[in-house]
């Protein structure tokens, strides 16, 4: 690739390049701080494990605010799914259950959370764009239905007694990768392959950047609604099974801080809140630089967990007021030519 080749890749996604730059920063420091400690082949598997389940929460965010929307109701969601399969497999799988069959109730199991999270996304799709509801109302609404759901579901306490073959298949490291950032991969790639290849993706991004042009063009703005938040939805579902099989259990209120870091990750990423501006690139990149700070802050026994949630929030702060200016900036460059 020739420089004159990388310099117009550079100009033509200038915020994917700074997070290039950050990330490296971020490597460089991390390693500089905690040495081998930091680059051992235990705490990047752990990385692959840790990150997956909120980084699908921050691509599942990611898509309903292109479309200048949110979804709070994604940790939900993911809960929600996670204890409906631990309802399934408590009810399903006995002591005399073979494995085979064991193994087949799962897979099954699991196609029914991901179709389940889907249909709660068409919900919240249904509410905005059908009824006309702002998603921060509606999803804040469907965020205590699903919530309320799995309390009465779970009594409020936690679900376990899973079969074992769940939380081996999660701690698997085919080729020494774990599982769990094999599920990310997955997923992240279809996810990006959508929002950036397809007519869909296309389709979204009219909608967030204007209501009434996307209307006038003649898509049905409700059916755009509707597979955004269904597409949240199928995402969130994913986080929930990763949950489930990382801590071989389910609970109504695991990840309870995930939605401030999906929202962190997807703007940090370059996803305007006001809609129609960013790609599935920057938000994967965003992903890493949250999981090495996260890392890099565990190796530190000083530092409490509960500083965590001042660190993301100001963190968040921070890169919307960065945000705002680097877009203020560019409006009076517009302007003037």
């Amino acid at each position: 690739m020739s420089m004159a080749t990388i310099r117009s890749l550079m100009q033509k996604d200038q915020n994917l390049t700074r997070l290039c730059i950050v990330f490296l920063a971020v490597f460089i420091i991390c390693t500089v701080l905690k040495g081998t400690l930091f680059l051992s082949v235990n705490n990047f598997q752990s990385m692959g494990k840790q990150f997956p389940e909120f980084g699908l929460l921050a691509i599942a965010m990611a898509f309903t605010l292109y479309t200048a929307g949110i979804d709070l109701s994604v940790v939900a969601i993911a809960n929600l799914s996670a204890v409906l399969v631990a309802k399934a497999l408590l009810l399903l799988v006995t002591p005399e259950t073979d494995a085979g069959t064991v193994t087949a109730i799962i897979l099954c199991v699991f196609l029914l959370a991901l179709l389940f999270g889907t249909l709660c996304g068409a919900l919240n799709g249904l509410l905005i764009g059908g009824v006309g509801i702002t998603p921060i109302l509606a999803t804040l609404g469907t965020q205590a239905l699903f919530m309320g759901c799995a309390v009465v579901l779970t009594g409020g306490s936690t679900l376990g007694g899973l079969p074992p073959e769940i939380a081996k298949g999660m701690a698997a490291k085919p080729l020494g990768i774990p599982v769990p950032f094999l599920i990310f991969a997955v997923f992240a790639a279809a996810a990006a392959f959508i929002m950036e290849r397809t007519t869909l993706g296309y389709k979204l991004r009219m909608l967030g950047t204007s209501v009434k042009a996307s209307a006038f063009t003649g898509f049905s703005n409700v059916r755009l609604y509707i597979a955004n938040y269904m597409l949240s939805g199928l995402l969130s579902a994913a986080a929930g099974i990763i949950m489930l099989g990382r801590f071989n259990s389910a609970k109504a209120d695991y990840g309870a801080s995930y939605v401030m870091e999906a929202i962190l990750i997807a703007v940090l990423g370059g996803v305007d809140p006001y809609g129609g501006k960013g790609n599935m690139k920057g938000v994967i990149v965003a992903i890493l630089i949250v999981q090495m700070i996260s890392s890099w802050l565990n190796m530190y026994e000083s530092i409490s967990n509960f500083y965590r949630q001042i660190i993301w929030g100001a963190l968040l702060i921070f890169v919307l007021i960065y945000n705002h200016i680097v877009s203020e900036r560019e409006k009076k460059k517009a302007s003037e030519h």
